[in-house]
């Protein structure tokens, strides 16, 4: 237990303050261009999941099986999710393949967003704490798949963690965040723009005047 704390705090002391202060990465806040470029496909959307309850923090060994070993989503994020899903729909972004990390919070995010449409992938797994061997085949399935071309007229999506985003880009996002990708020939993908739950209402709003 010992060793799993000293890595979360690790993990906080290398993520958090450096990208406060924007020495590691500066997103791009997405606008309604980026949104039309949505409608006409071929992205991929990484989605941090909803925001979580950090008084109940995961527990050593996580259950998989068992939500109450893990940190849950809170009121708060489910609500927020519950906006996000309205805004999606309102806005016809249209998606054919949703990949689910196995913890709660990120299945329980999937499934407010999406309904039943997903699947819960392994190798989506949250990676703080973990050793890099133990990263390197979740790393290399994200990277498959926001590299992976997708279909025009469809997007991906990938509901994962913030600290395996800050693993491939040095980039920590906001719970509830969707950050917007586009697969480029061969194994690679470019950064096109982020979407926090604060900025749906401004998206949304051009789209139903």
């Amino acid at each position: 237990m010992t060793r799993y704390v000293l890595r979360l705090l690790v993990l906080v002391l290398i993520y958090q303050p450096a990208l406060a202060m924007g020495t590691t990465f500066t997103p791009v806040t997405a606008t309604s261009d980026n949104v039309d470029q949505l409608l006409q496909g071929g992205f991929v959307l990484f989605i941090r999941h909803g925001a979580t309850d950090t008084s109940r923090p995961d527990q050593v060994p996580i259950d998989l099986e068992d939500c109450d070993t893990q940190r849950q989503l809170s009121d708060e994020g489910r609500e927020e999710l519950v906006m996000i899903a309205s805004a999606m729909h309102a806005l016809t972004i249209p998606v054919s393949e949703v990949f689910s990390s196995p913890l709660c919070r990120a299945v329980e995010t999937s499934r407010i967003l999406f309904g039943d449409e997903f699947e819960v992938n392994p190798l989506l797994m949250y990676v703080a704490a973990l050793t890099d061997d133990e990263k390197a085949p979740i790393l290399r399935e994200t990277d498959r798949l926001l590299s992976l071309p997708v279909a025009a007229g469809q997007n991906r999506v990938l509901v994962a963690h913030g600290p395996n985003m800050a693993e491939l880009i040095e980039y920590f996002p906001q719970e509830g965040s969707i950050v917007i990708f586009r697969p480029l020939a061969g194994k690679a993908y470019e950064y096109i723009a982020s979407i926090t739950p604060q900025d749906w209402p401004a998206l949304v709003s051009p789209s139903i005047e």
